[in-house]
């Protein structure tokens, strides 16, 4: 059974989304998606790209590039095997996000990684990300992105946690050694945050990535304060309780926009859609 923490209204889980707050509409069908990328451009998405930053990672001049400027062409639309997809070159740090805020849903996608590596990220894991319920200013991590949970996207770590700018989630786990700790669905349940003795990052259960150059499907459920993050059929990691943290005070985080990290890595997306649900498929639960 699901811990208890935040007492959400039970019409929170009956009602069905209204129409043209979240972007799409309940219909009582299983397949019922929406197409986040229409397969041209990036209508329907905003870009954000922070501080130009040296090879040790550090602001050259602190000034955030901004909001639907791109001079550097980081996040274009590519033709692959006569499939358009998008292209993220990695070479600033920032994020195309969604303009209208989603709750309650099922999202899917599809990645794959480029060659290319920049500033310090060359020589180490190619490195993106899948930002959730991301809410507030641009550039509140890193200069770079909204406050948001985070699904990672880095070789090897595909289905990690890290909360981002004050994101916070309740985890069960296994400590692994002084500073990780494990995703285990009979371990105990501890607060990752900035601010706590675990910190913002927990380590996903197994590996589900395909080898470098090829797709993999990303499955990301969000149902009330609860999430669940799924690598090419796997369940990674169940996430409890996510939240937000402002001067102490811990509030529910259950909705926003969708966020998807340059991150210092080429990287390639595809086939991005989104469809409400009304509760958590059971089999993921187990």
């Amino acid at each position: 059974m699901k811990p208890a923490k935040f007492i959400l209204p039970l019409l929170l889980f009956a009602i069905p989304i209204a129409i043209g707050i979240f972007g799409f509409t309940t219909t009582g069908k299983p397949d019922h998606w929406k197409q986040l990328f229409n397969g041209k451009d990036l209508n329907g998405w905003d870009t954000y790209i922070g501080p130009d930053l040296d090879d040790s990672g550090k602001p050259i001049t602190g000034k955030p590039i901004g909001l639907n400027n791109d001079p550097r062409h980081v996040f274009t639309i590519v033709n692959e095997n006569s499939e358009n997809v998008i292209r993220i070159s990695g070479e600033n740090w920032g994020a195309i996000s969604t303009k209208k805020e989603y709750e309650n849903y099922h999202l899917q996608l599809q990645f794959k990684w480029g060659a290319l590596l920049w500033g310090q990220k060359k020589g180490k894991k190619k490195d993106s990300g899948l930002l959730y319920h991301s809410v507030g200013p641009y550039g509140a991590d890193y200069g770079a992105w909204m406050r948001s949970q985070e699904f990672q996207v880095e070789e090897g770590n595909v289905g990690d946690y890290w909360g981002v700018a004050g994101g916070t989630a309740d985890i069960p786990v296994i400590k692994k050694s002084e500073t990780d700790y494990v995703y285990n669905p009979k371990g105990t349940l501890l607060t990752f945050s900035q601010g706590s003795k675990q910190g913002r990052h927990c380590i996903k259960n197994g590996d589900a990535e395909n080898p470098s150059g090829q797709w993999n499907t990303i499955d990301l459920y969000c149902h009330g304060d609860t999430s669940v993050q799924v690598v090419n059929g796997k369940v990674m990691m169940i996430l409890y309780h996510n939240g937000q943290t402002d001067n102490g005070q811990e509030t529910p985080l259950t909705k926003g926009k969708i966020q998807i990290q340059s991150e210092g890595a080429e990287v390639f997306y595809k086939q991005i859609k989104i469809e409400a649900i009304k509760k958590l498929p059971a089999a993921l639960l187990k």
